[in-house]
């Protein structure tokens, strides 16, 4: 059992990692500048892959360990004609399924719009007791944002919880506009915001 202090200094008690986003009852969201710190802090070199969830890998452009890593799923978050053009039949001799997010990898860059498909591509895929590596150039920005929305969207993890989650295997770094994008999908993640929007439709109904 580990006592978590939670960016706005309420506490709150995990018994494993798991666990941790299953509280969203600290309903203050952390600042861009809080962020930051969380993710910027003691920061190590990376590595061209590594595991940051159960069967859930993170990692760069190269592409050579995936036959030994057994991965079954690949998430190209930097598709594109002009950025790394891959798809279905690039990996065909590895048997995998593909799905490419034409991502740019700069703040004004709207992510939003994929998050949630990236993040039920990863959860099937998941749910086969398949293993899934999801890359963009560095293995930074894009991919980082991409896995950090699953966390949230399909293991109910806060983006605190799910920073901290993933950097204790790799150290990511969303760029300011796909971590303010991340922080947004953190509040209407909530349930007082999910309560606030059950109201709204009421009253239009009504």
């Amino acid at each position: 059992v580990c006592v978590y202090v939670c960016v706005c200094g309420c506490e709150r008690v995990h018994r494993n990692k798991s666990e941790r986003g299953r509280r969203r009852g600290c309903t203050d969201a952390p600042s861009l500048t809080e962020l930051r710190q969380i993710l910027w802090t003691n920061r190590k070199p990376v590595a061209p892959v590594n595991q940051v969830w159960p069967n859930l890998y993170i990692g760069d452009e190269q592409v050579e360990k995936l036959s030994s890593l057994g991965v079954t799923h690949i998430l190209n978050a930097a598709a594109g004609r002009h950025r790394i053009n891959t798809g279905q039949r690039f990996y065909s001799d590895l048997g995998v399924e593909y799905h490419g997010v034409e991502a740019a990898d700069h703040p004004q860059f709207n992510i939003q719009p994929f998050f949630r498909p990236a993040a039920q591509f990863i959860d099937s895929a998941l749910q086969k007791n398949g293993k899934v590596f999801v890359h963009c150039a560095m293995g930074v920005s894009r991919s980082g944002a991409l896995v950090l929305a699953y966390l949230m969207i399909c293991r109910s993890l806060t983006l605190v919880d799910a920073i901290i989650a993933v950097r204790l295997n790799r150290d990511i770094g969303p760029n300011s506009g796909f971590l303010e994008q991340l922080r947004q999908l953190d509040l209407s993640l909530r349930p007082q915001s999910r309560q606030l929007t059950e109201e709204e439709e009421h009253a239009d109904m009504s």
